[in-house]
């Protein structure tokens, strides 16, 4: 999946503009504040429906404007998709040749991941962000994974609305067995996922890491139990807090270095690297499923990694299959080597550099 055309408007910082992206490897330079960040954001937005650094769309609309837009043609082979995204006071518009879209029909025409300054809250972070990486994933392997995610998040809504009103347990209970039915799917698809990338990551790590570490799948409950049986065992406990506590929404990654948290036993920058390791390996995984190469954004890649780190960082990006778009304050601090589209920013303004 290659990203032919690119154009924003109303976006950050960032001026009106439109080009031609290469279809390897883009390098993208200029000072600090001159919108390289929010170039690597606007494509990520228009490929996931969402910010990798805002929560929400009113800090992403220049000053100045009443919204902003995107847009997008992508090839995979002979077939070619135009996506957009327009977002507006109080609406949002997404459309994929043009028919209204979801964040799921971007991501199908657009599959992107990025490796940014904040990577790091991949391994130092709460679950919630290493569910988000491990979804992702399955959602590019697992083609009817979104299904079954959604039918589990809609019991899940349903039967924690009943424990905090304080329902009669036969209508809290009601809800079980589709959380039950939808859950074990849910669980099964990441884990048979995370079986097919661990071998994948573990080749990567060992030649890359410096350092040992283990990765393993946490499914949300023990394992000594169906989900059935821990919905049982921890009813009163559920009643008492007025929420579920078992299940795949507590999932989890768990990193760990001689039995401890890899959090608490590595640098930020060791953090950085293993982070951006995790990554790489879900996009060389996810390619051969998609069918095509997918699109890796990497803002900033020399933050916080000393020369060795770095040089680590630059091999794993040699032979990704990716469309890359890799950002920096010079050219000296980017990868050297392979055909590129060399582009700079300034004050919101891109150029093409010869």
């Amino acid at each position: 999946m290659s990203l032919k055309q690119f154009r924003a408007g109303g976006f950050r910082c960032l001026a009106g503009f439109a080009f031609e992206p290469h279809p390897r490897l883009n390098l993208v330079t200029g000072a600090n504040a001159s919108g390289k960040t929010s170039l690597l954001e606007a494509i990520y937005y228009l490929g996931r429906g969402r910010s990798f650094r805002a929560s929400g769309t009113r800090e992403l609309v220049q000053t100045g404007a009443a919204g902003f837009h995107l847009f997008g043609v992508t090839t995979h082979g002979d077939e070619q998709h135009r996506a957009g995204v327009e977002v507006e006071p109080g609406q949002r518009r997404a459309r994929v040749d043009g028919s209204s879209a979801t964040s799921a029909d971007l991501a199908r025409v657009l599959p992107v991941q990025a490796i940014d300054p904040e990577v790091h809250y991949l391994v130092q972070g709460a679950p919630e962000v290493r569910r988000r990486f491990l979804d992702w994933g399955v959602f590019h392997v697992k083609h009817n994974y979104l299904d079954n995610w959604r039918r589990y998040q809609a019991a899940l809504r349903q039967r924690n609305a009943a424990l905090r009103q304080d329902e009669s347990p036969a209508t809290i209970r009601a809800w079980d067995s589709e959380l039950v039915a939808a859950g074990e799917h849910v669980a099964q698809q990441r884990k048979e996922y995370f079986t097919e990338y661990l071998r994948l990551f573990d080749s990567i790590s060992g030649d890359f890491i410096p350092f040992d570490v283990n990765c393993s799948y946490y499914q949300g409950w023990s394992v000594d139990y169906s989900l059935a049986e821990a919905l049982d065992k921890n009813w009163l406990s559920d009643r008492a807090r007025g929420t579920t506590q078992q299940g795949p929404h507590r999932a989890d990654l768990r990193l760990q270095m001689q039995t401890r948290r890899a959090r608490y036993r590595v640098s930020r920058g060791q953090q950085k690297l293993l982070a951006a390791t995790m990554m790489i390996a879900q996009v060389r995984h996810a390619a051969p499923h998609v069918g095509a190469e997918l699109l890796l954004l990497v803002d900033d890649p020399a933050a916080e990694l000393d020369r060795g780190n770095r040089e680590r960082l630059f091999a794993l990006l040699q032979d990704v299959p990716a469309q890359l778009f890799i950002t920096a304050l010079e050219s000296a601090g980017l990868p050297q080597g392979l055909p590129a589209l060399s582009l700079h920013l300034d004050a919101g303004s891109l150029s093409t550099l010869l």
